[in-house]
C-alpha cells in the first residue's frame, strides 16, 4: 500500500474536520472508502459526492475510482463546488 496525502478544501475541509490527512491505499476507491469509514455521518459523504477530485494535480473526472492508481507520495485534492470571480 502506498502512503498518500488527502487535502480537503473549503466545505470539504469543514465536513472532514481537518485540512489534511495521510491514508494508505493502492487505488482512489480505497482512499475514498477509508476517509468515508472514518466519518460515519452523511454530511461528509454528500460533500465528497459533489466534489471534484484531483490526483497529483490531474482531474479524475468520471473515471471509476477503482481504476485510478495511487502511488507513494500521491496527493489527492478534494475540491467542493464554490463560487468565485
Amino acid at each position: 500500500m502506498a502512503k498518500c496525502t488527502v487535502r480537503y478544501w473549503a466545505a470539504a475541509k469543514d465536513a472532514a474536520g481537518t485540512g489534511e490527512e495521510t491514508v494508505e491505499a493502492d487505488t482512489l476507491q480505497e482512499v475514498v472508502d477509508t476517509v468515508c469509514h472514518a466519518r460515519a455521518d452523511g454530511h461528509f459523504q454528500r460533500v465528497l459526492g459533489v466534489s471534484s477530485i484531483l490526483v497529483d494535480e490531474k482531474p479524475v473526472g468520471s473515471r471509476p475510482h477503482r481504476d485510478v492508481a495511487i502511488t507513494e507520495g500521491s496527493v489527492i485534492e478534494v475540491l467542493p463546488p464554490f463560487a468565485g470571480g
